[in-house]
């Protein structure tokens, strides 16, 4: 039996430029994860998990799981992999044994908050598959394939930083720029030490379950049409993640927190920011801390500068829903 893991990730600075040619830093978040079991089979099947099973204890409950998890399971994405990992393999010139399998995953990361939860399975599963099949993919490639796997085969409106951070895993700088997009379809990924960090905290709440394609719904449209304040936000973004590696590398950690807030800042000027977002942003600042989005919304990440900041974290969190952790990052 094969068992693989990918964990969840916060982007730190840069995001949403990574869909647009731009730069990021992002680190993985091992306190949640995904997790994949393949075995030999008979037959070729895809396990349901608990989110792709259609019971209900009653109407009531039929809404509040939807309104958490959404419409949509593992399945298909694990379906979806194995349609692109195929083509993949048959445009590389690989053949893939004749052999079945069982696959099943379960996932901790807290759904549609901005986690990284479908690519974590991805990755988790694609990590399987190529232990089973004995293919060697490399991390840049594997994220390339995990995005894919949701842009081409799904239709899911995604940027590559999810998939770079949970394929490398650690600290991650990412550098999209265009000319390396089109030319060979993934980016300049740096590992950095995650020592280079200062304490870190990502807080999150249940109730803000709407998926990216939600919160990117017209941001896309407004950058092809060129207009001028979306094309600047998104080259001020990669900007402020350039700035951030220098930061950590020059360990000017006062930078880092200032960047960190404005890069919230910046996107709060561009999307439509709902209440309950801004009141985890508000709720953190208001102690001290920075904060900043550690997706598309739904969780936030900063700084704090000591213990009695983190309990003010949490205090202040408490009434909003809203949990409080302290991400584990490990090169």
């Amino acid at each position: 039996m094969i068992e693989t893991y990918a964990y969840a990730r916060a982007g730190l600075l840069g995001n949403p430029s990574d869909g647009y040619f731009g730069k990021t830093i992002a680190l993985s978040v091992r306190n949640f994860r995904a997790r994949v079991l393949l075995y030999p089979s008979a037959r070729l099947e895809i396990k349901p998990s608990k989110a792709d099973m259609p019971v209900f204890e009653d109407l009531e409950d039929l809404y509040r799981t939807t309104r958490w998890r959404g419409y949509y399971g593992g399945i298909r994405i694990l379906q979806a992999l194995l349609v692109r990992l195929m083509d993949y393999c048959r445009e590389q010139g690989v053949p893939l044994e004749n052999r079945n399998f069982t696959i099943e995953y379960e996932s901790t990361i807290p759904l549609r908050l901005g986690l990284g939860g479908s690519s974590a399975i991805i990755i988790a599963a694609l990590r399987a598959l190529c232990e089973y099949f004995h293919l060697e993919i490399s991390p840049p490639i594997q994220a390339k394939l995990a995005l894919e796997t949701e842009t081409k085969e799904l239709g899911v409106p995604a940027g590559p930083q999810d998939r770079v951070i949970q394929a490398y895993e650690g600290l991650v700088y990412m550098d999209f720029r265009r000319e390396l997009m089109e030319s060979r379809g993934y980016g300049e990924y740096e590992r950095l030490d995650p020592s280079l960090l200062p304490d870190l905290y990502v807080a999150y709440r249940t109730s803000l379950s709407e998926g990216t394609e939600v919160f990117h719904s017209n941001v896309r449209q407004r950058w092809l049409a060129g207009e001028p304040k979306v094309v600047k936000a998104m080259r001020q973004w990669a900007e402020y993640a350039e700035l951030g590696r220098a930061a950590l590398l020059a360990g000017d950690r006062e930078t880092l927190k200032r960047l960190i807030d404005l890069n919230f800042d910046l996107r709060a000027s561009i999307y439509d920011i709902s209440r309950e977002n801004l009141e985890m942003i508000r709720a953190a600042r208001s102690v001290g801390a920075t904060a900043n989005f550690a997706g598309s919304g739904g969780a936030i990440v900063g700084t704090y500068e000591d213990q009695d900041m983190f309990a003010a974290l949490e205090a202040v969190m408490k009434p909003l829903g809203v949990a409080v952790i302290r991400p584990k990052v490990i090169a």
